[in-house]
């Protein structure tokens, strides 16, 4: 969901006043706006630390 998107919705839904929505992060709007997805979760440290490894190589 883009930010436009999401600042027009919490204005309206959540009638935040611009000093919330300015100091708020994206988590914070798409977990108030019920748009997080509790199915993706993060990577783990084996994943991350894969990642590490396959950019240290260049592969």
């Amino acid at each position: 969901m883009g930010a436009r998107r999401l600042a027009g919705l919490s204005a309206r839904a959540l009638g935040w006043p611009p000093d919330i929505f300015w100091n708020a992060t994206p988590e914070d709007l798409a977990l108030s706006l019920g748009t997080h997805d509790p199915a993706v979760a993060p990577p783990s440290r084996a994943e991350i630390a894969a990642m590490m490894e396959r950019d240290r190589n260049g592969r």
